[in-house]
C-alpha cells in the first residue's frame, strides 16, 4: 500500500491539479490487473478558506482531509504521515503542485532491496522546461521522495524546527546514520508546477542558510565542519544575490549566530558523510569512466551543488581541470541539474556525469 502525503496552503488550484494526477493512476484501480491499494491525506496549513476535496478520485484512492489552525510547515507532514494507515509500505511526499507522470515507479517500489529507505524522483518544471534543482545523490527533494514508513516513523519525521527548506537534508542525514540508503529512480517522474503563490525569497533564503548550516553543524565530521558551513553560506549568499533576497541572508545569518551553538551534534562518520556530500559517488564514477578510457583533462560544465566534490575527485584521479579538454565532466552533484547538463553538452564530445543510481555501497557489518 502506499499512502501519498500533500501539505497545502491556499493554492486549490493547484491541490485540485495533484488530486486528479493521482486519480489518473490506473495502478490504483481496483480493476487493475497489478493493483496497488492508496490513500491521500492533505494536510492544510491554516489556509484562508478550506479546501475542497473529494473523498473519492477517479481511481477509487480514497482522500482525507486534515485540517491545522497555523501553519507548521514541515511539521504538517509529520502530522500527515501519523494519520496513514498501518498497512502502507511507502509514504510518497508531494507538494500541492506536484504530482506523479504515470504509474511506472509503483513497481519500482515492490523490488527495493531492503536497505533502501527512500526513493528520489526525477523531478521535472514543466513551466520553465528544465529539471528541479536541489538535492544530491543521497539527499532527497520533498516535493518527489517515497520514504519506507516503517523508517519514516522510527526517525521521527522531519525535524520541526526547520519549518521549511533544508529539512530533507536533515532527514536524508538521519536515514543513512541509521545504515540505510537513498537511491534515485529515474521511472518515478515528477512534474512540479512550481507555483509562486506563497514563496517569500527573502523568508527562503533565510532559512536555506540558517537551515543548511544546522545540518552541517549536527552531521559534518569535525575535521570538516567548519569547511561545510563556510560552503553553506557561500552557497546561500549566491542565491540571495541572484534572487534580491540580501536581506534575507542577513536575516538567515542573525538567526544563525543564535541558535548554532544549541544543534547536538551527531556527526556522521566519514564513508557515510561522503555519501551525504556526494563525494564517495564522484568518486565511484570518474573512477569507473578513468578506468574505461582514461583522461589526463577535463573541462567542468555546468557547475552547481557541490561542484567542490567534483573538482576534489578529479584532483585524486590526478586528472588537471581544463577549459580547453575535449572531455567535459558535469559540475553538480544535485540530480536534475546534472541530467539537464549532460544532455544540453551532448553533442559536444565526451560528456562523464559524476555520478550514476547504479552505484552499489557496501552495507555496514
Amino acid at each position: 500500500m502506499i499512502s501519498y502525503v500533500i501539505p497545502t496552503r491556499d493554492r486549490p488550484d493547484d491541490l485540485a491539479r495533484t488530486l486528479r494526477g493521482i486519480g489518473s493512476l490506473l495502478e490504483h484501480d481496483p480493476a487493475h490487473p497489478a493493483h496497488e491499494p492508496a490513500e491521500v491525506i492533505v494536510i492544510d496549513n491554516a489556509s484562508r478558506f478550506v479546501p475542497i476535496v473529494p473523498a473519492w478520485l477517479d481511481n477509487r484512492v480514497p482522500v482525507r482531509l486534515v485540517l491545522l489552525n497555523e501553519n507548521l510547515g514541515a511539521a504538517s507532514r509529520n502530522i500527515g504521515a501519523k494519520r496513514t494507515s498501518p498497512d502502507s509500505q511507502w509514504i510518497i511526499m508531494l507538494d500541492d503542485d506536484s504530482m506523479p507522470v504515470d504509474g511506472r515507479f509503483i513497481h519500482r517500489l515492490r523490488t527495493q532491496p531492503a536497505d533502501v529507505a527512500a526513493v528520489m524522483a526525477d523531478i521535472f518544471l514543466p513551466n520553465q522546461d528544465r529539471r528541479e534543482d536541489g538535492g544530491l545523490p543521497e539527499v532527497f527533494v520533498g516535493c518527489g521522495v517515497a520514504i519506507r514508513r516503517e523508517i519514516f516513523t522510527s526517525l521521527g519525521g522531519y525535524d520541526h524546527t526547520f519549518e521549511y527548506y533544508a529539512e530533507e537534508y536533515d532527514l536524508s542525514a538521519r536515514i543513512l546514520h541509521s545504515g540505510s540508503r537513498i537511491v534515485f529512480e529515474p521511472d518515478f517522474r515528477i512534474h512540479h508546477f512550481k507555483s509562486a503563490g506563497g514563496r517569500d525569497m527573502n523568508r527562503i533564503v533565510a532559512r536555506l542558510v540558517r537551515n543548511g548550516c544546522w545540518v552541517m553543524q549536527r552531521y559534518a565530521p569535525q575535521s570538516d565542519r567548519r569547511t561545510q558551513l563556510r560552503e553553506v553560506r557561500n552557497r546561500a549568499r549566491l542565491i540571495a544575490m541572484l534572487e534580491n533576497a540580501t536581506e534575507g541572508y542577513k536575516q538567515g545569518l542573525a538567526e544563525l549566530r543564535e541558535s548554532l551553538s544549541r544543534q547536538a551534534r551527531s556527526p556522521l562518520d566519514r564513508t557515510t558523510f561522503d555519501r551525504f556530500t556526494g563525494l564517495w559517488h564522484a568518486r565511484q564514477a570518474l573512477q569507473r569512466a578513468h578506468a574505461d578510457r582514461p583522461f589526463s583533462s577535463a573541462r567542468v560544465v555546468g557547475q552547481g551543488k557541490n561542484a567542490w566534490v567534483v573538482q576534489r575527485a578529479l584532483a585524486e584521479l590526478g586528472v588537471s581541470i581544463n577549459d580547453k579538454s575535449d572531455v567535459l565532466v558535469v559540475g553538480t552533484m544535485s540530480p536534475g541539474p546534472m541530467l539537464d547538463t549532460r544532455d544540453r553538452f551532448a553533442d559536444l564530445g565526451r560528456v562523464i556525469t559524476p555520478w550514476s543510481r547504479t552505484a552499489r555501497v557496501a552495507r555496514r557489518t
